[in-house]
Order: C-alpha cells, then structure tokens, then sequence
C-alpha cells in the first residue's frame, strides 16, 4: 500500500505530514513511503534524512496517485483533481457546511478523511490533530507576546532597580490557551485567565494562574468540550463585565473560538483605547474575525499604542515539533485503518470504526 506525502502548497505553510522517524516506521509496517522531493525542507527535514528511512523520493504527481494521500493542509483545486478514484485523502480540511473543492473529490470517488473531525473520545487522543496543533499555537503565541512587549514578563531584581511582572490576561481556557497560561507562567508573568465554561477553573489554577470568574446568567459549556455561543444578552454583559479586567492587562492573549462561527468578540475598541501603551494583544482567531475586531489577519499593526499580532499558523513557526506531532497523529490513525498481512497492510472498511466513520466526507 503506497503513501504518498506532497509538498504543502499554501504560502508560507512550512510542515509536512511525516517525518524521517515516523515515516521509519511506516516502511517498516510494510507501506511504501512517497515523500515529493523537498516537502520537509521548510521543517528542516532533508530528502537524505527521508531516504535514509527508507522513504521514496518522488515526483510530486506519484504523490497524489498513491493510495492513501497525507497532507496538512486543505487542497487546492488542483490538488483536489489529482487524487485518483478509489484513493484515500486525509488533512485539516478547514471547511464548514458544503465545500466544492472537498465535494469534487467525493463525487470522483475519492474518500475523504477530516482531521477536524475527529471525535472527542478517550481512544481518538493520539489521533487528535485540533489538539497538537493547539498546543503548539498556544506556546508560540506567548513566545510572540513576549517578543513584541517592550517589558519583562517575569520581576526583574537588579543593582540597577525593580521590573515588576507583566499582567498577561489569557482569554479561552481551551487547548491552546491552557498551554499560554503554562507558558506565560514559567516566563514568570502574572497570568489571569477567563472562559465561559466554569469547569475550567480548576485547570486554570492548576497551572497557577488566576481564574477570571463572571456571573452571565447562563454556562457556556457546549458539546464535545467545546464552547458554545452565548445568547446576545450574555455577549453584552460578559463585554462589561470583562472590561475592567482587560484594561489593566499588559498583554491580553485570545484563544476565544466556535467551531463553524465567528469569533466571538471579547475585546472592544474602548478596551484597547484603556490599555496601557506599548500593549500586546495577540489574537488567536484571527482567521475567524479576531476576538478583538481591530486585528487584522496576518498583519501586525498597532492601535491606540497597543500591537495587535494577528498571525493565523502559529503552528508553522514552529515547523519541525508541529510536524512531527501531526505525522504521529497520522500513524496513529493508520495504525486502525489497516489491517497488518504478510502481504503487507491492507485497508479496513472504514465506516466500521467509531472514529473513521466519523471523519468520513459524506457525499
């Protein structure tokens, strides 16, 4: 059974869906390994290191002709068209509702595999490729706010004077925000954090941050572990109530989403006109319409003397540990879509498994 793993094409995407040490044992399950030549140089990963593991270095067509294809990120169009029927397709799909692109393939007979998909179970962990994604973007986001601050983040004892610690407010209590708070805290910041989900209180404090507590009238805890939208009413109080808290930190990072809707909006104009100058606020969903509406994604600008860092693949900044935590994700996936034979793996009805049938693209 051929894997074939093509070079990421999306601008300024530098992972790669394997890598030397997860592809060694891939061969070694018995899959024959396609890897498009340079697809792991933006993650630092050579086509010598590649083919010492016993990885095929191909033409990037061999890649999508293979019969299951791994990939980071969405297709293009004209990647979409060059998976052949009968294939398989796994990547982030990153799409909600009806998808041409995604549809295309479907109606040519290709079955198409989401990992945004993956179900919340105990048994998909290992697979869950939302969740090390996150982590990563929730350290690298931190790493970022602190470059961008002109302060220290921890107090600062010297001959020459005190520093006293930044305020750093995290705002979703998520992965990725969990992995701030934990980041934040070993820099030594002063880190608070808010989500709507009262559960998470206790994590938060775990980690040694102070839990931002608000009464809205209603829980935001949706299914899944996920957030869900809160009613209009709760919005409007939840901006009031959260306002205070906002303008005396130093840095505010939000990690505040819904999967499938707008970011919601957590941080207002008038909270950054109160923010001190030489803020940061780096905003995770960025890519969704910002929790603050000021960001601009992609873009770092300031407004009212506070930076706005509206980066959307914090994941990427981090190339070489992203991608080797997505290839592990992936072989771990594989490792129950076959069955293993002297023959070599073969491909198990995938609609008999809770977790690939739940990553199925119906057509």
């Amino acid at each position: 059974m051929k894997l074939g793993i093509p070079k990421e094409s999306l601008a300024g995407e530098t992972r790669v869906a394997t890598t030397p040490e997860v592809a060694q044992k891939l061969v070694k399950q018995g899959f024959e390994v396609l890897l498009e030549a340079g697809a792991g140089a933006g993650a630092h990963y050579t086509d010598a290191a590649f083919e010492a593991a016993g990885v095929q270095i191909s033409e990037r067509s061999a890649c999508f002709e293979a019969d299951i294809v791994l990939k980071v990120r969405r297709p293009s169009d004209d990647e979409a068209a060059a998976v052949r029927s009968g294939a398989v397709y796994i990547g982030l799909l990153e799409s909600c509702g009806d998808d041409p692109t995604i549809g295309r393939m479907v109606e040519n007979g290709v079955t198409v595999l989401g990992m945004e998909r993956m179900p919340r179970i105990s048994r998909a962990q290992s697979m869950d490729a939302l969740s090390s994604q996150s982590n990563i973007a929730g350290y690298r986001a931190v790493i970022e706010a602190a470059a961008r601050y002109g302060r220290f983040f921890p107090m600062m004892m010297t001959s020459a004077g005190s520093a006293k610690p930044a305020r750093l407010v995290v705002l979703g209590a998520g992965v990725a925000g969990l992995q701030a708070i934990a980041t934040a805290r070993r820099l030594g910041a002063d880190v608070h954090a808010y989500d709507v989900r009262p559960e998470t209180k206790e994590q938060i404090e775990s980690l040694g941050a102070k839990a931002i507590e608000l009464d809205l009238g209603e829980s935001g805890a949706g299914e899944g572990g996920y957030a869900k939208e809160l009613s209009d009413e709760a919005k409007a109080k939840q901006q009031q109530l959260l306002a205070d808290e906002l303008a005396k930190a130093h840095v505010i990072i939000t990690t505040a989403l819904i999967p499938c809707r707008p970011a919601p909006e957590l941080i207002t104009e008038d909270v950054v006109q109160r923010m001190r100058e030489g803020s940061v606020i780096v905003d995770l969903a960025a890519a969704n319409g910002g929790n603050c509406k000021l960001t601009e994604a992609d873009e770092i600008v300031s407004r009212h003397g506070v930076t706005m860092v509206g980066h959307t693949n914090y994941p990427a900044m981090v190339p070489a540990d992203a991608s080797a935590f997505y290839a592990k994700n992936l072989a771990n996936l594989l490792e129950i879509m076959v069955d293993k034979t002297d023959s070599g793996p073969v491909l198990k009805d995938l609609t008999e498994d809770e977790v690939t049938k739940a990553m199925i693209v119906e057509a």
